[in-house]
């Protein structure tokens, strides 16, 4: 598969990862894995002081959904990896989402 951009999704959580929540990223995308990489250490531990666990992980995106409307799903296992992936989002998420709920 070959990859337009990297996202980096940051999770903070609580001692025992039974609270989470996405973090905002520096910048939207980047244009590789090592561009992206770069900026993990750095901004995990910006978001130290407010979050006990800080999970984060630099996640390809498809180019066939460059021009789509998508959604980056994630979720922590029971080993504490999380564990992502960038789907195409539905038109009945989009209705829900573009009328506020």
């Amino acid at each position: 598969m070959e990859t337009a951009a990297f996202l980096l999704l940051l999770i903070g959580c609580s001692d025992d990862l039974g609270q989470c929540k996405e973090l905002p990223a520096p910048a939207p995308a980047y244009e590789n894995s090592a561009e992206c990489e770069a900026v993990l250490p750095s901004e995990m531990k910006r978001h130290m002081e407010e979050f006990p666990q800080i999970l984060a992980k630099c996640v390809a995106v498809d180019p066939a959904l460059e021009q789509k409307d998508a959604e980056v799903k994630w979720q922590i296992d029971g080993t504490g990896d999380l564990l992502t992936s960038v789907e195409p989002s539905t038109q009945e998420e989009l209705k829900v989402a573009r009328n506020g709920g």
